[in-house]
């Protein structure tokens, strides 16, 4: 078995068998966007677009989210022209985020995602242990340009396994 099929069908044993011992968290794949990319997210999740300030640009952003276990989980996503475009965006969307902690201590660092692209390279931003707020940028080639995604969890999931199974189902193609 190749090696992604493998990781593929581990995360799925990992959320049936969360869900198995925890019905607050039923785990499905969800398509987001339209170049491929699956996410595992613990509950049916509600779906919106609306329009985000990233820089001087407001640029349309496609959400896919839902509350369970007492977080919610979540996927953004939106489609830069250029990466040029797309570098600017990840660094003003990090901003925007880092300035919503009002100075709360985060740790960011590198991020490592299979089939991401590497400009804008995958970042990780976490909150200590109260905190309660994971999140994860990266980008995917597409051939009309970058699409962008910020994957989040806020709060704290009642389930010790949640955050890793959400983090680590997050497919490309």
């Amino acid at each position: 078995m190749p090696l992604s099929t493998r990781s593929h069908a581990a995360a799925l044993a990992l959320a049936g068998a969360l869900a198995g011992c925890s019905p607050t968290f039923n785990w499905r794949e969800v398509p987001i966007g339209s170049e491929g990319v699956i996410v595992l997210l613990p509950c049916k999740p509600d779906r919106a677009t609306r329009a985000l300030p990233l820089g001087v640009e407001a640029v349309t952003v496609d959400m896919a989210g839902c509350e369970a276990g007492g977080a919610t989980f979540a996927v953004a996503h939106a489609v830069a022209g250029s990466p040029a475009q797309a570098e600017g965006w990840a660094r003003a969307w990090r901003a925007a985020t880092r300035s919503q902690l009002a100075g709360a201590p985060a740790t960011e660092r590198p991020a490592d995602l299979p089939r991401a692209a590497s400009a804008p390279p995958p970042v990780r931003l976490d909150t200590p242990e109260g905190g309660g707020l994971h999140v994860l940028w990266f980008a995917q080639q597409r051939p009309d340009g970058v699409s962008l995604y910020q994957a989040t969890v806020l709060g704290r999931p009642s389930s010790a396994e949640a955050l890793a199974t959400f983090f680590e189902g997050l497919r490309l193609p």
